[in-house]
């Protein structure tokens, strides 16, 4: 009579590979939870909590659409002279010069003169890129920054990567709500600061495996058809 195989001795093996499995599954998770804990305590790190004025003078200003005070903030550093002209990238297609002189009545003689509005971007990604057709154009080796506290790192990956040869100096905004409350303390900042966070990464992960030769998502040629002039608030 011939013996049976134990149905306990074949579960075994079985049960063992899926309990390593599982294990190994956890690991991972932790492992990934960790890093990214990590790094975003890094990412916090790199916000500044106040406005401060820049280290040094710069060839041109830019300033990124998108919060508030950004352009109040930017035409002010132009008033102190810290850069020759103002770039004021992302405006609305629909908006024009008179619309921001209507919100800064202050700063007329310089939108008149000095301002530049770029009306093409429409993310960080193509903000840089007409950041940077302005600062050739311009011939512009320095560059002040200015944006957000929470969207500066992201801002500044984005703009490295466009434009190497260019000086960048950042300049954060930060806002009243940052500075009343702990962002801890606020489910919409820490929304936001998560949120921002996943596309920083997401932008260092695509411009560091650019720089090793692997674009996975290359940018569409900003090169013009012809002669092209940034839209300004008067000739000059």
């Amino acid at each position: 009579m011939s013996s049976q195989p134990d149905d306990s001795a074949i579960r075994a093996p079985a049960a063992a590979r899926r309990g390593l499995l599982g294990t190994a599954i956890v690991a991972v998770l932790a492992i990934a939870f960790v890093g990214a804990a990590i790094g975003f305590v890094g990412f916090l790190s790199q916000l500044r909590g106040a406005e401060t004025k820049p280290a040094r003078h710069a060839d041109g200003i830019v300033v990124l659409t998108g919060g508030s005070s950004r352009v109040s903030d930017a035409l002010e550093l132009l008033a102190g002279g810290y850069g020759r002209r103002l770039l004021i990238s992302g405006v609305h297609p629909t908006n024009g010069v008179s619309d921001i002189s209507r919100s800064l009545p202050d700063n007329q003689s310089l939108l008149g003169c000095c301002v530049d509005l770029d009306r093409s971007a429409v993310n960080t990604r193509s903000n840089a890129a007409e950041t940077r057709r302005w600062v050739h154009e311009r011939g512009f080796k320095s560059l002040i920054v200015v944006t957000s506290n929470y969207h500066m790192p992201r801002a500044i990956a984005e703009m490295s990567h466009a434009m190497p040869d260019i000086a960048l100096i950042p300049f954060a905004v930060v806002g009243d709500k940052w500075r009343d409350e702990p962002w801890w303390t606020s489910g919409t900042t820490l929304r936001l600061l998560l949120s921002e966070y996943v596309k920083y990464v997401a932008v260092e992960m695509r411009v560091r495996l650019a720089d090793a030769g692997l674009d996975l998502a290359p940018e569409v040629s900003d090169l013009p058809a012809g002669p092209r002039r940034p839209a300004t608030a008067q000739a000059n």
